[in-house]
């Protein structure tokens, strides 16, 4: 397997603002080419207030966050409107995700079990193999991170947290 090792220095991120592209994303994701543009518009409108689309989103660089807002896209427009390929082939709004947990063949029976343990946001997202893909792509984003205190501030090294804790000025 081939290594290309990295650029000296590794290129920029790219900022900016995501533009929707009905054309794009279709190619993308052919199952929704039946579906208007307004209704892939409105997916991705709504797409943008799951996940911030400005330059002071989480995710800064621009190319990774219009593949994660066409995934969320995808995922949207599944429970709202459902696949729709244009050539007759429809789907309805919701489909199996995870693994098959059990199965019967009399009267047709399927369950199926993503995980045990899920938050409310998880079982949100897992409802459509979109949602579950971004729920995975996007787990760096769902950390917290730590900042520390300044070592200078406008009255001095560290201001305010220069004094030791309970000590009085």
């Amino acid at each position: 397997m081939p290594v290309v090792p990295c650029p000296t220095p590794c290129p920029p991120i790219t900022r900016g603002i995501v533009q929707f592209s009905s054309v794009e994303f279709a190619g993308l994701y052919p199952e929704f080419a039946g579906l208007t543009n307004g209704q892939m518009q409105t997916a991705f409108n709504d797409a943008t207030l799951l996940l911030d689309n400005s330059c002071a989103s989480r995710v800064q660089d621009a190319n990774k966050r219009l593949l994660f807002l066409y995934t969320l896209t995808a995922h949207l427009a599944t429970i709202e409107y459902g696949a729709n390929d244009g050539a007759g082939n429809v789907t309805t709004p919701q489909g199996i995700v995870g693994r098959i947990d059990s199965a019967a063949e009399g009267s047709v029976s399927v369950s199926a079990e993503y995980s045990s343990t899920v938050t409310q946001s998880e079982a949100y997202f897992i409802q459509t193999k979109y949602g579950a893909k971004f729920w995975q792509q996007t787990a760096q984003y769902r950390t917290m991170h730590y900042i520390g205190p300044p070592s200078f501030g406008p009255n001095g090294p560290g201001f305010p947290w220069q004094l030791g804790f309970g000590e009085i000025e």
